[in-house]
This record gives structure tokens, sequence and C-alpha cells, in this order.
């Protein structure tokens, strides 16, 4: 039997077209639903955005950590874009499985259910977020190639 901590991590499919644009990168990842969303009025500018595993918590700022000015007490429209996102990509149900909320998700089936579980805002360090959003850009920008690439080992079950 393979240990719990050896299993591969689980594929999720989508079940809508994501809108990359809005929201470029969404992930569950270090116990948060998190990502990077587009500003609606600067090209330039973009926000990084999560919600934290059990209390729910989220934080919303610019790229480099100017807080975001719609977060007033609840999640702000870039909160409510990323949870969109997420929601094609990976569903409610794996969403609320992931960030380990004790809520049934036969009961919340809607974004407004979900955001009325938000927890408050936070602010945590969040600039791994955009780290690992270069990251994954930086993979966009190689050459195609029939080579393995090693920064991908980890997706194809390598050693």
């Amino acid at each position: 039997m393979i240990p719990s901590s050896l299993n591969p991590p689980q594929v999720f499919q989508k079940s809508t077209p994501r809108n990359v644009k809005e929201v470029p990168f969404v992930e569950l990842a270090d116990g948060r639903l998190q990502g990077v969303i587009s500003s609606g009025s600067d090209i330039q500018r973009v926000y990084v955005a999560y919600f934290e595993a059990r209390s729910l918590n989220f934080y919303c700022s610019t790229n480099n950590n100017r807080p975001c000015g719609g977060l007033r007490g609840s999640p702000c429209n870039h909160l409510i874009n990323l949870l969109e996102e997420g929601i094609k990509q990976f569903g409610i149900p794996a969403i609320l499985k992931y960030l380990q909320s004790a809520h049934d998700p036969t009961t919340i089936t809607t974004i407004g259910d979900f955001l009325k579980l938000a927890g408050h805002i936070t602010h945590q360090a969040h600039g791994a977020i955009f780290s690992r959003f270069l990251g994954s850009l930086q993979l966009l920008e190689l050459p195609l190639s029939a080579l393995p690439l090693p920064e991908m080992d980890w997706f194809a079950g390598g050693a």
C-alpha cells in the first residue's frame, strides 16, 4: 500500500472553459484557493488573492503589496472572480474538500452560498502566489521540444 503522502495529486476535469484573460492563474495550493486576477481598469496591474483553508479568511492586493480598495470587510470583486474561475476549474465540492471546510458541499451550490461562509480579511505574505504565477509563465516561454522538462517531472510521476 502506498503511503498517503506519496499519492499523486488529484487531477480535476474542467467542466466549463475558464476566462484566462480575467483570471490568468488559479490553483489549489499551500492550503489556499489562490490566484492572480487582472485589473479591470489598468492593463498593467494584477491582483493576488486567496481564500485560506479551514477559516476561509481572505485577502487581495496588487502584485506590489498595495491592499485592494474593494476589500471592505467582505470579499472584493477580484476574490469573487477568483472563486468563479476556481469553481470552473475544480468545482465547489473539490474546493471545499481542499480547503477542509466542515460545511456540507451539497448545501453550497452557488458563489453566494460560498461567500456567506467566508471568514475575515487577513494579511499573510502572498509573494509566493505571484512567484508561482511567474514560474508558470516562464514554462510558456520555452520552445517546443520532445525532451522532458525537469520542472515538470513531478507532473509525469518522475523519480
